[in-house]
């Protein structure tokens, strides 16, 4: 399998380059700040949903010398909310490693801001998609370590920036690993590694599945104005979360990836809305999304994923190789969590004991692999990997205030 992009570049080339067009430099903060302070690393959350709070217990749970120091969300009930939960945690592995003033809590949409200018050691950046390139770049720019999940942006505008933050962060020696959990599964780094030793053969299809039921969808507060709506809905908005096919299924499409250490060159897709009714809580995603990814080498990959509520689920992936088959995960058994063996790893590489880590270049290809099968789908056309990496497509609205109105876009419509 070529490791080199469509226009010929090396995937190294690829990261440096893509960095360069993002046109982001980071000017601030000590390489390496954790470094110094090995004995106990401060931790900070920025994000406190359901996927914040377990990834920092998760953290505090596989690491010895590590404690939680500051929390960081737009919305105080959650945060405070989060703050509880935590320390009312009693798992023997938890307990002790939380210790949060109310001085290190912070609410509203510059939170972030003012717990980066603390000295935590760490970040662990679990907010929704929308905000993961500002953040990232700042998290950064301050000095810090970071764990942040994936996917990495929503549009390819933030997907140049996150490879230029990955960049920026390996310049100054600074840690980053992210969300996509089964690179840190037992099951699956063994059974890859066999898979790219030739196991089955050479590797001639894949497929790619997440289908499965609505994650959540909330209905409208009187109260909430147009922002706070999307932010808390924020699974029912392209702008935040990139719809199901970038959010979710970017693991399988990361996991196909790493199976052929490549990208794909170009894709075809359909889909739309087969169930949702319009209604605002619903947003403007689509419901269904169905892929043909192909590789350099002229392998393709099916993709599908969806949200249909009360019919069968489906997550997996799958090659087929010239002597067999696998799911990428059935030539090993796990032994571990790998929600928690992403963060052991992560306080390892920070201390040194294992080799420098940093997957922010590979997250960003998977990030942008899903986002240019959105592309396809929504365009009714055939994308390819350059056209979406220089894509001038840029969701996020320019500026976020709780007084401004964010009305809910139309559905995609194929061609119009």
């Amino acid at each position: 399998m070529s490791k080199k992009t469509e226009n010929g570049l090396s995937r190294r080339d690829f990261a440096k380059a893509s960095a360069v067009a993002a046109g982001f430099a980071i000017l601030s903060g000590s390489p390496g700040l954790a470094q110094s302070n090995s004995d106990t690393l401060k931790i900070g959350l920025i994000g406190c949903g359901g996927r914040g709070g377990g990834a920092a217990v998760n953290c505090l749970s596989g690491n010895d010398n590590v404690t939680l120091v500051a929390l960081a969300d737009v919305f105080e009930d959650r945060l405070q909310s989060k703050r509880k939960e935590i320390e009312e945690n009693t798992h023997p592995k938890v307990k002790g490693k939380v210790d949060i003033k109310d001085d290190m809590c912070f609410a509203g949409l510059d939170a972030y801001q003012r717990l980066l200018e603390t000295d935590v050691d760490i970040v662990i950046h679990a907010t929704p998609p929308y905000a993961r390139p500002m953040h990232l770049e700042a998290i950064i720019a301050a000095g810090k370590h970071c764990f942040s999940e994936k996917p990495f942006a929503v549009d390819a505008t933030g997907v140049r920036r996150c490879i230029a933050a990955a960049n920026a962060a390996k310049e100054k020696n600074l840690v980053l690993v992210t969300g996509l959990q089964r690179r840190h599964q037992t099951s699956y780094v063994e059974t890859i590694k066999r898979l790219q030793d030739g196991e089955i053969g050479e590797i001639m299809a894949a497929r790619a599945y997440w289908n499965g039921s609505l994650p959540f969808c909330h209905e409208r507060k009187p109260e909430w104005s147009d922002l706070e709506y999307r932010l808390r809905n924020w699974y029912n908005t392209i702008w935040t979360c990139g719809d199901n096919i970038v959010e979710q299924h970017v693991h399988n499409l990361d996991v196909i990836n790493w199976v052929l250490d490549a990208h794909p060159v170009k894709v075809v897709a359909s889909g739309g809305r087969a169930w949702k009714p319009s209604e605002e809580k619903y947003g403007d995603l689509w419901d269904n999304f169905s892929c043909d990814f192909e590789y350099a080498n002229g392998l393709h990959m099916i993709s599908m994923s969806r949200h249909w509520n009360n019919s069968a689920n489906a997550v997996f992936e799958e090659v087929t190789g010239t002597k067999g088959k696998s799911t990428c995960r059935d030539l090993a058994r796990d032994s571990s969590d790998p929600y928690v063996n992403e963060h052991i790893a992560l306080i390892r590489s920070i201390r040194g004991e294992i080799p420098y880590i940093n997957e922010g270049v590979r997250t960003s290809e998977s990030t942008l692999t899903a986002i240019m099968g959105r592309m396809a789908g929504y365009t009714g056309k055939e994308i390819t990997w350059d056209e979406a990496l220089n894509a001038d497509e840029s969701l996020v609205p320019e500026v976020l205030d709780f007084n401004h109105e964010y009305p809910v876009g139309p559905i995609p419509m194929p061609g119009a």
